[in-house]
């Protein structure tokens, strides 16, 4: 059997939410702020993305993560989140994910530690107890009650918001946030967010709303969240930039004061605690939750399969 190529990952879940942790076999791009790294490994590295993630090897719902060399001084690492479909800005389960696997491999110690990501700086803060708080990128709601017309439901409206992606998120709607139900979440959320690209509804500078975020109460938190991915996976995690976004929008709405805790509980029951801090006009969300390790494990790509890098063209 001759083989093309070997990459070590560690695998592990958030609240659910699987993350697969590149180790060995990262591409070479030279020193990038990962901004330009994520371009180029869409234009340039594709194929592989499509091997780690994609099935038969992977599934619709994991993300992946490259580990690079960071441009920045103050920064421990480089990190470009991708999944099933293309790159991420920012993953909040992943970045726990990410620490808890250097954890696993010996690399790091409880502390902060920062991260380059492609949308700005993220401190991640390793507990003695072994949870994780992602201090986030600067979030903020773009546009509150955004009507769009939904063929067979009539108009929702949600809140426009971004936490490192661009979120979509509706609090009334008919669907039961559970899993009995989620062919139900997955239907409504998938026409919202073709309904939102049909209608020109979009985050800032035309940016693709791409997480849609659905909402209800809940026993055991403040909140129960469904969320749709971008590449129609919804996240079994409570979602690290989509808790965020939900942040923007209650501190918009003068609901959560700085410091104070939100538990915003996921579509299978998994919780993060979250709350904010204000600064410069802008809020900052710190996201805790924890990681747990699945696999410590060679991908071996054959030359000659022809499923090597993927099935489809995701």
């Amino acid at each position: 059997m001759l083989i093309s190529k070997r990459l070590r990952v560690i695998d592990s879940h958030t609240g659910g939410e699987p993350t697969r942790v590149v180790i060995d076999g990262v591409p070479e791009l030279g020193a990038l702020p990962m901004a330009q790294a994520r371009e180029l490994l869409q234009r340039d590295h594709d194929a592989l993305r499509k091997a780690i993630v994609c099935e038969p090897r992977g599934s619709d719902v994991l993300v992946g993560a490259y580990i690079f060399a960071p441009t920045r001084a103050d920064c421990a690492a480089g990190v470009v989140f991708f999944n099933n479909v293309g790159y991420l800005g920012m993953c909040g389960h992943g970045m726990i994910g990410l620490v808890k696997s250097l954890q696993w491999l010996g690399r790091i110690s409880p502390g902060i530690l920062n991260f380059e990501t492609p949308v700005g700086m993220v401190s991640a803060q390793l507990h003695d107890d072994g949870q994780v708080s992602v201090a986030n990128v600067a979030s903020y709601r773009y546009r509150a009650n955004v009507a769009v017309e939904l063929a067979g439901f009539g108009t929702v409206h949600g809140d426009i918001a971004w936490g490192g992606n661009w979120f979509f998120l509706v609090s009334v709607h008919p669907c039961t946030l559970d899993l009995a139900h989620i062919e139900q979440c997955m239907e409504f959320s998938r026409r919202i967010r073709m309904a939102l690209d049909a209608q020109g509804i979009t985050g800032a500078n035309a940016a693709v709303i791409d997480h849609i975020e659905l909402f209800s109460s809940s026993k055991n938190a403040d909140s129960r969240n469904f969320v749709l991915c971008p590449g129609l996976a919804y996240d079994r995690s409570p979602c690290g930039t989509g808790t965020s976004a939900k942040l923007a929008c209650l501190a918009a709405d003068n609901y959560l004061a700085p410091g104070a805790i939100w538990r915003q509980e996921s579509v299978i029951g998994s919780v993060f605690t979250a709350s904010y801090e204000q600064r410069d006009g802008a809020i900052y969300p710190v996201i805790t939750g924890t990681a747990f390790v699945t696999a410590d494990a060679q991908l071996i790509v054959q030359y000659d399969d022809p499923f090597a890098y993927g099935i489809g063209d995701a």
